[in-house]
């Protein structure tokens, strides 16, 4: 059940110099680092925690689970039932967040980790690893994004075919395109079950998220420089699905890199990686009995 699996977690706030204070949730016994992997993973936008917990907890990842520890970040005021983020904390950039992680490995006295990211968090992770690539031995990076151009213009020709023209990269419609866009500008998508996905997921936004603290994310993701990942150190896999609106961009971004160092993995038929392949591999696991 998600909740005792919530309860299984030790959480721990992490000071930072520059991004304030961090809640961070260990799923795995880190005293057993040495025998285990260690992963540091940070959510996408929209979500916390409980996105890459699920992930981890799905049946296609047990043996990765047992043999593994995970330290999950949740950004600065995504914490479960976060008050707003007082209006004189500045939100720090994907940058800054990415540099400051070394402060979580270090508090949590971890040495090594392989970083396992979504969308804005795979952005974040990967300015970790250009920044820290002696403590990154790895990078997962789901739907990752290296120009913030190619983003935007991804945004505004997929996006307007669901709203007309007339749109404005606003963070309530980027979060949609974020999530959705692989649905919405489906020809085949009809217009009820559209509205109704839409609907549920505003439903979840409003349920123990903070709304305002969530645009600050999408506000700085859609405020990100460049991610220039030629030259990384750590070796790096990128996946996307073959339906997200980001495909594209994570393909142009393999293709530029150093094919010793980047490898990518596309999933057919899929737009959000991480919750559809839960979604199938509980179908699946609930089909044996």
């Amino acid at each position: 059940m998600p909740g005792n699996e919530e309860k299984c977690l030790k959480k721990y706030v992490v000071s930072t110099d520059r991004s304030g204070d961090i809640h961070v949730h260990v799923q795995g016994d880190l005293s057993q680092q040495d025998k285990r992997c260690v992963f540091l993973t940070v959510h996408d936008l929209g979500t916390n925690h409980t996105s890459l917990v699920d992930f981890v907890n799905c049946p296609a990842m047990s043996e990765i689970k047992e043999r593994s520890c995970f330290i999950h970040v949740d950004v600065p005021g995504h914490e479960e039932n976060s008050p707003d983020l007082p209006e004189s904390y500045p939100f720090p950039s994907l940058q800054t967040l990415g540099e400051d992680l070394i402060t979580v490995l270090d508090f949590l006295h971890v040495r090594y980790a392989v970083g396992l990211g979504e969308g804005a968090g795979a952005n974040v992770l990967a300015r970790c690893g250009l920044a820290h690539p002696r403590r990154l031995l790895g990078l997962i990076l789901v739907n990752c994004t290296g120009s913030t151009s190619s983003v935007a213009d991804a945004f505004r020709s997929r996006f307007s075919r669901w709203r007309g023209a007339d749109i404005s990269q606003s963070e309530e419609d980027f979060l949609i395109y974020h999530k959705f866009g692989h649905q919405i500008a489906s020809e085949s998508c009809e217009v009820s079950e559209r509205e109704r996905t839409l609907s549920e997921y505003r439903s979840r936004l409003r349920g123990n998220l903070n709304t305002h603290n969530i645009k600050q994310y999408v506000r700085a993701f859609i405020n990100r420089k460049d991610l220039v990942l030629r030259g990384c150190q750590p070796d790096i896999l990128l996946i996307t699905g073959t339906q997200s609106p980001y495909a594209g961009v994570v393909e142009k971004m393999y293709k530029e890199l150093d094919k010793e160092k980047v490898t990518i993995l596309k999933v057919d038929k899929v737009g959000d990686v991480l919750a559809e392949a839960v979604s199938e591999a509980n179908r699946n696991s609930s089909s044996f009995p």
